[in-house]
């Protein structure tokens, strides 16, 4: 098993990243606010996972530790494979799918692409004894995003994938309606997927 790649950071796309690790560069499927903190050049250490198909092996990486063994222990229920346990790494901290699933939060779940309400009542039956009781301090409400500083982490974002800060301001100005129609409490993962669409149809 790959337990972790580290190297510098030789390209960056919406949902990958390339690590250079001894001459060989590795793609690794990451979510988008693991992506917002790489930057091309700069050195990176991502914890990893290895996921083996028949026709493909596939590098997830993560954060922390922390992640990949959520990542991991998700996949464990029936229905979950690589890509949506990633999907609820994308919208959910580790924390917050802790407590979601023990508090029975079926609303949080499908706030996550992919989850309807069956899929989530199974999720909350299936992970109850599997994921663990939260680690941290409470922080926001699950499903929510912290409000302060959505543009200047979403800007980062997008200069950290290769952008221009012109392309970046404009395509923050373009997401700015949706985040202020999401009740305060803009998730800057979503906001990152809006802003590269916007991105892609002025190229």
């Amino acid at each position: 098993m790959i337990a972790f790649v580290s190297g510098p950071v030789a390209a960056l796309a919406p949902d990958a990243a390339v690590v250079e690790v001894g001459g060989v560069g590795m793609a690794v499927q990451c979510t988008p606010n693991t992506l917002s903190t790489l930057r091309v050049g700069q050195q990176a250490k991502l914890a990893t996972s290895l996921v083996v198909r028949e026709d493909s092996l596939t590098l997830y990486g993560f954060a922390d530790d922390d992640e990949r063994q959520t990542f991991e222990l998700l996949q464990t229920a029936s229905g979950v494979g690589p890509r949506l346990a990633q999907a609820m790494l994308a919208v959910h901290s580790p924390d917050a799918l802790r407590r979601a699933v023990s508090t029975g939060d079926e609303k949080s779940l499908t706030a996550v692409p992919g989850i309807g309400k069956k899929g989530a009542q199974k999720l909350l039956l299936e992970l109850k004894d599997r994921l663990g009781e939260p680690v941290g301090a409470a922080g926001p409400a699950i499903g929510t995003a912290v409000t302060t500083g959505w543009r200047e982490q979403l800007h980062a974002a997008l200069i950290g994938l290769g952008y221009a800060t012109r392309e970046a301001d404009e395509a923050v100005a373009a997401v700015a309606p949706q985040a202020e129609s999401a009740g305060g409490t803009p998730q800057v993962g979503q906001l990152l997927k809006a802003a590269l669409q916007t991105l892609n149809r002025t190229r």
